[in-house]
């Protein structure tokens, strides 16, 4: 069931919001982590603004918030479409140029920018189901930014939809942009008062047709290893090299299971991310993941124990473990409201889609803000092979996703 009146911006949009510079820094301690999210965040706002959506408004923290005014007499529950501005550090997002293929007939894509490299749909085979759409890639020295610029662009659409087409029915919907998703603070700062919204949706998924009510739960870890430091000229039996203590102990993980290369499903992993220091002091960070929250401890103790393993082969080293929690999984709110994913499901079929119902192996902002009273599933944006620069996105599967939210939003009408 197509959408009346409906002129697509999607793709336009991608492609403008792709080329600001908004990538994240797990290094930094500010809110935002880095002022050029901000860079895209006023560009919203303005283009809000330039819709008739007079609240739209940037917070000092970097938070976009605005509300899409009710086309109904009745009240019914409030929505938030939400979606981030950041992209991963893993690969450079700056200076991105986004390429339309249009027509796409599963040829190899090449990239301008590196004669290497090439999107093959034979190692991405999501590709064969998307022959005929329109494709946008980067140009490959960046990732794209799709995760999650394409669900900015789809919730921009809809919003540029709603306001041109007032006689479509939807209660009031609040829309939140959001920054340092990919550093995992997306929502640390979110003012939960000022958003006054009843349940939430994230655009922050993959292929079309997904609907993820359920992800991983997650903490951070870092051990800390001492050593004991001496002039090498004159280090025998003094030295005990904290980089050598930290390097055993990952030597010590499995390398055949519990880490993301060689789990899948609903398999759990610990993934050391980042190593640094020197003779005196070398911190380890990690991420540990699983689905079932109670494994976590699990997980951290083991950790704990190759710690004091590696640290028992280097006498007069020392250690420390320290845990944080970052989200968990958001099943355990939503399967306590399961009219919220029940009706996205509806929304998909109206659209033409069969739902498939899908597990995270990550999290979203969701996760967080489930848990902070916003229970918040996941809908697809066709965004793909992320984090990587062989990133793309179907412009037919952000369409789709527009569609979806017209209809969701006008289903929510009929819900007290």
């Amino acid at each position: 069931m197509a959408l009346s009146n409906y002129q697509s911006s999607v793709a336009e949009r991608l492609m403008r919001y792709a080329a600001v510079y908004t990538e994240s820094d797990p290094n930094s301690e500010t809110c935002p982590s880095t002022e050029r999210q901000k860079d895209l965040s006023r560009i919203l706002v303005q283009e809000l603004k330039e819709m008739g959506i007079g609240d739209a408004d940037l917070d000092k923290n970097g938070y976009v918030y605005a509300t899409i005014p009710s086309t109904i007499e009745h009240d019914c529950p409030v929505i938030c479409y939400c979606s981030h501005v950041d992209t991963s550090s893993d690969v450079s997002g700056e200076n991105v140029k986004p390429r339309l293929h249009k027509n796409y007939q599963g040829q190899d894509i090449s990239y301008p920018d590196d004669a290497t490299l090439f999107l093959r749909a034979e190692d991405h085979p999501y590709l064969k189901q998307r022959i005929g759409d329109d494709i946008i890639t980067a140009s490959g020295k960046t990732l794209l930014g799709a995760d999650d610029k394409a669900g900015v662009a789809i919730i921009m659409d809809l919003a540029a939809y709603l306001m041109a087409n007032p006689d479509v029915p939807h209660g009031k919907i609040r829309i939140l942009f959001t920054p340092d998703e990919e550093i995992g603070r997306g929502v640390d700062k979110a003012d939960m008062k000022r958003l006054a919204a009843d349940y939430g949706y994230t655009l922050d998924g993959g292929p079309r047709g997904s609907l993820e009510g359920e992800s991983f739960s997650a903490d951070g870890a870092v051990a800390t290893f001492y050593g004991v430091s001496a002039h090498p000229g004159y280090a025998k039996g003094k030295m005990v090299n904290a980089l050598k203590v930290a390097s055993h102990f990952v030597d010590l993980l499995p390398k055949d299971s519990w880490n993301p290369e060689t789990t899948s499903d609903h398999q759990g992993f610990v993934h050391p991310l980042h190593i640094e220091g020197g003779i005196e002091e070398t911190r380890v960070t990690f991420i540990v993941r699983d689905h079932n929250t109670a494994k976590l401890p699990e997980y951290e103790n083991r950790l704990d124990a190759y710690a004091k393993q590696a640290v028992a082969n280097f006498p007069g080293a020392s250690y420390k473990l320290e845990i944080k929690e970052q989200y968990r999984n958001m099943k355990e709110v939503l399967e306590t409201v399961p009219f919220v994913m029940d009706l996205a499901a509806e929304a998909y079929k109206k659209a033409g889609i069969e739902p498939k119902v899908e597990s995270i192996r990550g999290g979203t902002d969701g996760s967080r803000l489930s848990f902070m009273g916003l229970p918040c599933p996941n809908i697809f944006t066709g965004e793909m092979a992320i984090h990587s620069r062989l990133e793309y996105v179907s412009v037919q599967d952000m369409e789709k996703a527009t569609e979806v939210l017209a209809h969701l939003s006008a289903l929510w009408t009929k819900h007290k």
